[in-house]
């Protein structure tokens, strides 16, 4: 009775090895399936002058309750965000003029910094949807329109903007230093005084 057992479980040992086998080198792999089609829309010239970076970094928590029975109704998410901001100078409405006979080259103030881009990337953690209440393609847009306006508006509430003026008067002394190196002189006009209500 012994060997009976003994064989039957051998057998079974083998059948389950030989399936196992046949699932792992012979069963089709699944693949991902990728398919893009990149457009360039525009191509546009643009003059900017990035003088600072910021590196930021948020925890976003966004919820949506509706009350009693909140597993079947409310989702929430808690989002990680890092993000690069660029601040400098928007330069296309900059005017420079050289005059050869005076060997002057007049240039215009330069505009009030500003925050050029954002390049920011989420991390989904903490991701709780109620049974009735899933997260739509549409929330997760506004999630990130939200968290990217939430780095502008820290990114303006630092010291970002007053780094990147500091660093363009550096950038227009070296300018500056290598027109007079040059045998011409730089005139900058002076910027428009700016009324604040």
């Amino acid at each position: 009775m012994f060997k009976n057992f003994f064989r039957l479980l051998l057998l079974v040992a083998v059948f389950l090895i030989g399936g196992w086998l046949s699932y792992r080198y012979f069963a089709p792999q699944t693949r991902p399936v990728e398919d893009s089609a990149v457009l360039l829309e525009k191509i546009e010239a643009v003059a900017k002058l990035i003088t600072v970076q910021g590196q930021f970094s948020e925890i976003y928590n966004y919820s949506e309750y509706q009350g009693y029975f909140s597993m079947l109704w409310d989702k929430k998410v808690l989002v990680r965000v890092r993000a690069t901001v660029s601040a400098g100078y928007d330069l296309n409405n900059l005017h420079l003029e050289a005059d050869p006979v005076t060997k002057t080259i007049h240039m215009s103030a330069l505009p009030e910094p500003e925050i050029l881009s954002i390049d920011h990337s989420l991390d989904y953690y903490d991701i709780s949807e109620g049974f009735f209440a899933k997260f739509s393609p549409e929330d997760y847009t506004r999630i990130n329109q939200r968290a990217k306006d939430l780095i502008r508006d820290q990114a303006l509430k630092s010291n970002l903007i007053p780094a990147a003026r500091e660093q363009a008067s550096k950038i227009l002394d070296l300018i500056q230093f290598m027109v007079e190196s040059a045998g011409w002189k730089l005139e900058v006009s002076e910027p428009a005084p700016s009324f604040h209500q």
